[in-house]
């Protein structure tokens, strides 16, 4: 277990680097500056328990089980050159800080955490009280977590992670937004939103304007689920990041006429690159079946090289951006 230090000694440690001028990522080891992320994969998945917020726990799978399946997936990723890797299993869904936190020692990958609650999957995901408390009530049991740490350790989070239907918004999943939202202008974490289809972003910019928020600080998760791509468009202008992160899963082309249409509005730099991959499923046969975290590289990146994408292009997706949106600053509407 990691040793608890005092919320005072943290903040002060994040304060003194960023007054030397430095921009901060915080994973799941401590704070880092954002320019020591290197090459990052900003949506993937260790472990993810489908089997409902009533039922998981960590009595449902074996840490040294998940790790030796596990550590050959993340050493290969490490070869193509991954240094740093946003492990989005939120809190009821499989979220295992200690995990993250031996697995990033293990492989000296950087991994990062997060906190907020998943509310797609029609709610099944959510805690009893997530229904019962406001959204300034569930902000709070995030901001502790950033502040404190997760339950007994000392592992922070280091962006928010929530999810939504793909309809429009729920009562209930516009509450998520908006404890984002309120979690974010007190930590300047940013919100990572699972979201699909362009109607619910939408109104997610909405409500977070309507506490102030500028729309820099969302992270529009699964945009590749939008077909009109205008839409991203739209969105990327905004100032949200457009994050297309399903590239486990033979969409290669797809991805890549979304990146270039992008590129040709001059929005290359809003847009996020990821594989969604993974991950180690409690309950299946030693952890079901594994998608590897290597599709960008061997496939992708040929692609793009070969229509004209330059090196730096390259770099901006997988260096640049991710440095960029996950740095920890508030990003309100009066900046």
């Amino acid at each position: 277990m990691l040793p608890k230090i005092s919320i005072g000694i943290f903040i002060i440690g994040l304060l003194s680097q960023n007054l030397q001028g430095q921009d901060i990522i915080l994973t799941v080891q401590g704070p880092i500056p954002a320019s020591e992320l290197g090459t990052t994969l900003i949506h993937e998945h260790i472990l993810v328990d489908f089997i409902g917020a009533d039922q998981t726990g960590y009595h449902r799978w074996d840490k040294k089980k998940v790790m030796q399946k596990v550590l050959p997936y993340l050493q290969e990723a490490q070869k193509l050159g991954v240094k740093s890797i946003f492990e989005c299993t939120p809190a009821f869904l499989g979220r295992d800080p200690m995990l993250l936190y031996e697995l990033s020692l293990k492989t000296g990958i950087r991994i990062i955490t997060n906190t907020g609650y998943y509310g797609a999957r029609d709610n099944q995901h959510l805690p009893p009280h997530a229904f019962a408390e406001t959204a300034a009530q569930l902000a709070e049991r995030w901001t502790e977590e950033f502040k404190n740490g997760i339950e007994d350790t000392d592992v922070r989070p280091g962006f928010i992670k929530i999810g939504v239907n793909s309809d429009s918004l729920s009562e209930m999943h516009a509450k998520l937004v908006r404890a984002a939202a309120l979690c974010h202008l007190k930590t300047g974490l940013s919100i990572a939103c699972h979201t699909g289809p362009a109607l619910p972003l939408f109104q997610e910019i909405e409500i977070l304007k309507s506490e102030g928020v500028s729309p820099e600080a969302l992270i529009w998760v699964h945009a590749q689920a939008e077909k009109d791509l205008q839409k991203h468009v739209q969105a990327a202008q905004k100032g949200v990041w457009i994050s297309l992160d399903g590239l486990g899963y033979n969409s290669t082309q797809q991805h890549f006429e979304m990146i270039k249409n992008l590129k040709n509005h001059q929005l290359l730099h809003k847009v996020l690159i990821s594989h969604d991959a993974g991950w180690y499923r409690p309950g299946e046969e030693n952890g079901g079946q594994f998608t590897p975290y290597t599709a960008i590289f061997t496939e992708l990146i040929p692609l793009m090289k070969e229509n004209g994408f330059t090196e730096e292009e390259i770099q901006q997706l997988l260096v640049l951006n991710p440095q960029k949106a996950f740095t920890v600053k508030i990003r309100s509407l009066k900046n």
